[in-house]
């Protein structure tokens, strides 16, 4: 319960200071590391104060490749998990517009280069799935969380959205998927509570190459990353 109550106090002191540090940065002029400080600095820090311990393989990636990520979602410590756990690549979460409307932290989403999704407006999306993509050629890696939202049934991955694969078939490049267990019961959805010791393990499979699919094929691309990613999950669990 200390780590908890610890974390807690520190989590809105240390949000505003790194957003505010994020804001500060010249984003025209900075370089790609530069934009990527601050949030994998947060990611990290968040980890420590709530003293959580990842078990993580990204054997199956190449350290300096450039990829579309895709990782299922359970939880809010997911994101500050993969902040830590992709340190060295120039990765972006596509994510919901409403995050962006975050006083302070939201703005500073948007300075580091993380793009919004309006999910509720067809026109506003494919708008956000093209600087995506614009993104990508500039050297980002875009994540994706495929599921759209957190999953609340942990025996199985939820349908994925097909604009996720839009977005990944237009960038064109290798799309590495990352599943991850644990984390919907260290910290469920709807809780505020989480126990920080529980086991946390993440693994990249194999990247996959969305040439061998068109834009009219992403509902199969769709199914087959999601059998794909289940698939691995449910061996996770096993495990």
């Amino acid at each position: 319960m200390y780590r908890v109550l610890r974390f807690f106090a520190t989590l809105v002191p240390a949000t505003l200071y790194y957003s505010v540090r994020q804001l500060m940065l010249d984003k025209e002029h900075a370089t790609l590391d530069q934009q990527d400080h601050y949030g994998k600095v947060y990611g990290r820090a968040m980890l420590h104060m709530a003293g959580i311990k990842v078990e993580a393989d990204l054997s199956a990636l190449d350290p300096k490749g450039h990829y579309v990520f895709m990782c299922n979602h359970q939880s809010l410590f997911d994101i500050p998990i993969l902040f830590d756990t992709l340190w060295d690549y120039h990765m972006r979460f596509v994510a919901k517009e409403s995050l962006f409307k975050i006083p302070v932290y939201g703005k500073a989403l948007g300075n580091a280069g993380h793009i919004s999704i309006n999910r509720e407006n067809r026109r506003a999306a494919m708008k956000s799935v093209d600087e995506a993509v614009a993104s990508a050629k500039s050297g980002i890696s875009p994540l994706i969380f495929p599921e759209g939202t957190r999953n609340p049934d942990l025996s199985k991955l939820m349908d994925f959205k097909v604009g996720g694969m839009v977005l990944a078939l237009k960038c064109g490049l290798p799309v590495a998927p990352l599943v991850m267990e644990g984390t919907g019961k260290l910290l469920p959805k709807k809780s505020i509570l989480f126990n920080p010791d529980q086991k946390i393990r993440l693994r990249a499979l194999p990247p996959v190459d969305p040439a061998q699919y068109t834009l009219k094929e992403r509902e199969k691309f769709k199914d087959d990353m999601y059998a794909l990613m289940n698939a691995a999950y449910q061996e996770l669990l096993r495990s």
